[in-house]
């Protein structure tokens, strides 16, 4: 399927914030947590009073935050086998399922607002990590099917046992990049296709803006206690996770580059963007690259607000098209 005769780029398109988590999220609300205790029993020795008496967990506490994730994986998703290395980046569960949210809500808007699922959805997961979080909803959610890629072969190595452990190995496929400073080239073979790809790029220009970031996140949720130690990083993660040369924008204008080289074999490219500031420089990007179409969707979670930018370089057409040949698979409208 070859992308269409580029047009001149359409202004992006932007959502509205939404005060509060996607309306499928299943992360509504607090937590019972005497029930994530009965399914993980080790989270008991975690939980704590916040200053509302409500039951919590400590969040500087990158063993707790490990601990909660294996609950809320197997509680909510069924995952019953989870844990990564020490020191990689253990994501905030319910933010993760957003952004697989926004990205099915996106593919309804084009099928008639029926929702796809199954397997002849495909997704490429860039920097899936130790965790795998991405695939691992996204496949219980909407049975999608995933190809994970990272260029940490320690990273691989831990999201394989995570996977093979689910008996998710026919679902969720992974494959280092062996090239570091690529994205997609030397990863994709030529003849195959994605509905979608993601992205939770490093963020971080250096470690010491990684540091300073942290420090900034404790300091508004009231942790920063002098007398406390505090892990230099909330969350965790190595180097390749959370900074690289010239920070997220640089990142995200290398995958919009490279993204046009492939444009033929995706539907809907897509990368998160954590400071709403970058987006102009973005958009730019994605208009010297001549993509046909711009989202910018936001994402409200708590006083958290994220949003991702997905493009295409297809038009309205052609991605009916695309969407057509899916057909065979079931579709709803929930």
């Amino acid at each position: 399927m070859k992308p269409s005769t580029p047009k001149p780029a359409r202004p992006a398109t932007r959502t509205p914030v939404r005060a509060a988590l996607h309306p499928r999220n299943r992360h509504q609300g607090h937590y019972d947590f005497p029930a994530l205790i009965r399914g993980c029993p080790e989270l008991a020795a975690f939980v704590i009073r916040n200053p509302y008496g409500k039951e919590s967990i400590d969040f500087a506490d990158p063993a707790a935050v490990r601990v909660f994730n294996r609950a809320l994986l197997q509680q909510f998703y069924g995952i019953r086998h989870w844990d990564i290395p020490p020191g990689y980046l253990c994501p905030p569960v319910p933010g993760r399922a957003d952004y697989l949210h926004g990205l099915a809500d996106l593919l309804a808007e084009e099928n008639h607002g029926a929702l796809l699922r199954g397997p002849r959805v495909r997704v490429l997961d860039i920097g899936t990590g130790a965790n795998g979080i991405y695939p691992l909803i996204g496949q219980r959610e909407y049975g999608w099917r995933f190809v994970g890629s990272d260029i940490d072969a320690t990273a691989l190595a831990s999201a394989q046992t995570i996977v093979r452990a689910n008996g998710l190995g026919q679902a969720i496929e992974l494959r280092q990049q062996p090239h570091p400073q690529q994205i997609f080239q030397g990863l994709l073979q030529a003849s195959e296709r994605f509905t979608l790809t993601l992205c939770n790029p490093p963020f971080h220009a250096s470690a010491a803006e990684a540091q300073a970031g942290s420090r900034r996140k404790w300091k508004n949720l009231g942790k920063l206690d002098p007398s406390r130690r505090l892990p230099a990083l909330n969350f965790g993660g190595q180097s390749n996770e959370l900074w690289c040369e010239g920070g997220e924008i640089a990142f995200i204008r290398r995958m919009v580059r490279e993204s046009r080289a492939v444009a033929a074999q995706v539907l809907w490219f897509s990368c998160l963007v954590s400071k709403g500031g970058n987006l102009p420089l973005v958009e730019q990007a994605l208009a010297a690259a001549k993509a046909q179409t711009v989202r910018t969707v936001a994402m409200g979670q708590g006083q958290k607000q994220s949003r991702f930018i997905a493009w295409t370089f297809h038009d309205a057409a052609a991605r009916r098209t695309w969407l057509n040949a899916l057909c065979g698979q079931p579709q709803d409208h929930g």
